[in-house]
């Protein structure tokens, strides 16, 4: 099996975990956990984390996840859900050049939103985090309206995964979904596939 995913599912590695299952695609995965989360990360029988050589020969960034695929390497979880759905050729991934560019622009949107979902999860200021998402909810909203309960090519694509994954942060504030119905259905049919639910199972029997 030539195709290895690094992480663990407490962390970004959902997205490609999530795709990979959607995908159908045989992979190998190496249990990775954020030193953070050690006392000592570098402690003789410390398991592998963000900061063993052993990962950072890896991914330098210390970050997970990170995907090796026959001696290539990448790192960036909505990178590697791409990668995925074009090594599997499936609809998952963009069919031309205007569905590529969409799903680029969706996940760089997203990843300006992901700090004040993250804060509500996190509970860092929550009502602040969801004073500002007010705004972006609203025009995730209209794009699900017109892209038929998408967000590219009228479908479920890795660009919905990605995205998906991000906005499930925030759902402990119920007031933003509440103001956005077609990003509540969206999110309701994102986690009710099979896919997602057999990552979630898995995730939620990790340690935490």
């Amino acid at each position: 099996m030539s195709l290895t995913l690094y992480g663990c599912l407490r962390s970004r590695a959902t997205r490609p975990v999530w795709a990979a299952m959607e995908l159908g695609l045989d992979h190998r995965r190496v249990p990775v956990i954020q030193a953070y989360r050690l006392q000592d990360p570098a402690a003789p029988g410390a398991p592998l984390n963000t900061a063993s050589p052993a990962f950072r020969a890896i991914n330098p960034n210390g970050l997970i996840p990170a995907l090796e695929d026959d001696g290539f390497v990448l790192n960036e979880s909505q990178a590697i859900t791409l990668y995925l759905a074009r090594k599997a050729g499936s609809p998952l991934g963009p069919q031309d050049a205007k569905e590529e560019a969409l799903t680029a622009m969706w996940a760089l949107w997203g990843r300006g939103i992901e700090e004040d979902c993250l804060s509500i999860v996190q509970k860092r200021d929550p009502e602040a985090a969801a004073d500002r998402l007010r705004a972006p909810f609203a025009v995730l909203d209209k794009a699900l309206a017109e892209g038929k309960g998408f967000l590219v090519g009228n479908r479920f694509t890795v660009a919905d995964i990605n995205m998906a994954e991000i906005i499930r942060y925030a759902q402990p504030d119920r007031t933003l979904f509440e103001a956005a119905p077609h990003v509540q259905a969206w999110i309701t049919a994102c986690q009710a596939r099979p896919a997602f639910q057999a990552m979630m199972k898995e995730r939620e029997a990790e340690p935490l």
